[in-house]
């Protein structure tokens, strides 16, 4: 298997001294985030998102299948991740690297077992229909922090989406078309983000926010914090690397709930943008309209 090329010892040493005098290879503070860019595309539930030179691409999709057996009621929702050997020399097709592995199983626990979509609004028919919708992660280009971005990207992706209109009569289900019904949104119960540290020194006494790839490459630790804008913790992921102080933990948890309440703002301003974006008639324009028939 390819590996990834690593720092020279000289670079090392470079990231860590600069990190000893407080200082970081682009000049930002230990807290803060790269440039976050979110552009969402023409169709609904597709969604870019950069952390600097981070890129994701997320896409989700819905489908009509039969619900699980053991949980007749409720839909399905999966996220599929992949790493392509165009992101990175280290990734392979069908052969999951440690990276991906980690990077699947926090949006899993994040975003999917947190209960953030309503499954059982996605149960049409109980036990015979239920719609299956789906989350693909695409890394396009790997700096650092893909756990954060592709949270981001998720969750921005899923409430961006319109799945289309159902009814049933006579228990006969009807699935409408856009032109016939306009698509609604899926049903969503809150939004968690993900915010991750990176530890430095020999007692893992410095921590970072949103670390670079070479960043990443020379830390002795970190930990993913997940929660939404109210402060209700989703997960915690402290992977291996050295051993963090309980109080500095905590530091780093009031710092990310500071964190996700602006990533959720964010979110918030780009849906609504959005929105409006598309509605270019507006209302005043379909009234119009309906007094011209």
């Amino acid at each position: 298997m390819p590996r990834e090329a690593e720092p020279s010892l000289n670079e090392r040493q470079f990231v860590l001294q600069a990190l000893r005098e407080n200082l970081r290879l682009d000049g930002r503070p230990f807290d803060k985030y790269r440039p976050v860019e979110l552009i969402f595309g023409e169709q609904y539930g597709v969604v870019e998102v950069s952390f600097g030179k981070t890129k994701i691409l997320a896409k989700t999709s819905a489908e009509l299948t039969v619900p699980y057996v053991d949980r007749p009621l409720d839909g399905i929702f999966t996220i599929a991740t992949e790493l392509s050997p165009m992101t990175a020399p280290s990734f392979e097709v069908n052969r999951p690297t440690e990276t991906e592995v980690l990077l699947s199983r926090l949006l899993e626990k994040t975003v999917r077992r947190s209960g953030a979509l309503d499954t059982e609004s996605l149960c049409l028919v109980a036990g015979q229909k239920c719609w299956s919708v789906r989350v693909d992660v695409h890394v396009l280009s790997h700096d650092g922090d893909l756990t954060d971005a592709a949270c981001l990207a998720v969750v921005a992706a899923l409430r961006h989406f319109r799945k289309p209109d159902t009814s049933i009569e006579g228990g006969l289900l009807t699935v409408y078309t856009p032109a016939e019904r306009e698509p609604v949104p899926l049903s969503w119960l809150h939004s968690p983000f993900c915010v991750t540290w990176s530890f430095y020194g020999d007692q893992g006494e410095m921590a970072l926010l949103d670390a670079t790839l070479s960043e990443e490459h020379v830390r002795v630790g970190s930990c993913t914090i997940s929660m939404n804008r109210h402060g209700e913790i989703c997960q915690i992921a402290k992977l291996g690397g050295t051993p963090v102080d309980a109080v500095a933990l905590l530091q780093c948890t009031n710092v990310a709930l500071v964190k996700v309440k602006d990533f959720s703002a964010f979110l918030d301003r780009k849906l609504a943008e959005d929105a409006k974006r598309r509605d270019k008639g507006g209302l005043m324009a379909e009234l119009s309209a309906e007094n011209d028939r």
